[in-house]
């Protein structure tokens, strides 16, 4: 009697029908954030700005996730659902646009596997096209194409994956906001942000709209600076904001 019992324990385990607590934690959804400084908070840099996902700390669970939204969504989803296994990747990059996501995409997103990926992208490729003077007219359409390939590839790895694109956004504060060019660089993260919510309903992903949240909590009270202290990164009050939203849109437990 004991040697069936323990014959049929052994196939239901071999089956998936019965699993150890470890294993069924090591199910959990895998989280992946990419994108610029925004997302980065620093993250994995206890000390000083490392280059490379490689080269930052993957082990110190205080600067784990950074200090922008991503560490607000994360620990909030990781203190409600103990156990869950679910896992978070902050892989934002100060400064980068998306040609620097071309180039890290295959270690910093497909080599994750990702269940939900979250892109917020666009700001500094406006901000290095106008730094650049370049004359030529910014290549929307190529953008999109870039963006839309990189996307792709993430379905064909995972044709389950949920997408998570996020606008970017801009605001009249700091030396951003003092900028003479302040309205041809508005105009340009809007038709960025435009791009983001195409490619959201052509791939049939969520799109956060970022943009239009900080447009509503700018133009209230108090200034614009309470939530958006250089025209481009969010307060610790906008990173709450952004956490909501985010959460709120993504709804990552379905």
């Amino acid at each position: 009697m004991i040697k069936n019992m323990y014959r049929l324990f052994a196939a239901l385990v071999l089956a998936g029908m019965l699993l150890p607590a470890s294993s069924a934690a090591a199910a959990g959804k895998r989280i992946v954030f990419i994108g610029d400084s925004i997302t980065d908070g620093n993250w994995g840099c206890p000390y000083n700005f490392k280059p490379t996902s490689a080269e930052r700390s993957h082990t110190d669970m205080n600067h784990i996730y950074g200090h922008s939204y991503v560490m607000l969504i994360a620990s909030d989803w990781q203190s409600r659902h103990p156990g869950s296994g679910y896992s978070f990747f902050n892989r934002g990059f100060s400064g980068h646009k998306l040609a620097d996501l071309e180039g890290r995409w295959k270690e910093d997103v497909l080599d994750l596997r990702p269940d939900v990926l979250s892109v917020l992208v666009g700001v500094n490729d406006m901000h290095s096209y106008f730094s650049s003077k370049n004359m030529e007219p910014f290549d929307f359409d190529g953008w999109k194409e870039r963006y839309r390939n990189l996307l792709l590839q993430v379905k064909e790895l995972n044709p389950s994956v949920k997408l998570i694109l996020c606008t970017p956004f801009l605001a009249r504060e700091g030396n951003t906001g003092k900028s003479p060019d302040y309205e041809e660089r508005a105009e340009m993260t809007r038709h960025l942000a435009s791009i983001v919510r195409e490619l959201s309903e052509e791939l049939g992903a969520t799109c956060v709209q970022f943009d239009r949240m900080f447009e509503k909590l700018v133009g209230s009270e108090p200034e614009p600076s309470y939530w958006i202290w250089d025209g481009i990164h969010p307060t610790p009050a906008g990173h709450r904001r952004m956490a909501d939203l985010w959460t709120k849109k993504a709804k990552i437990n379905k």
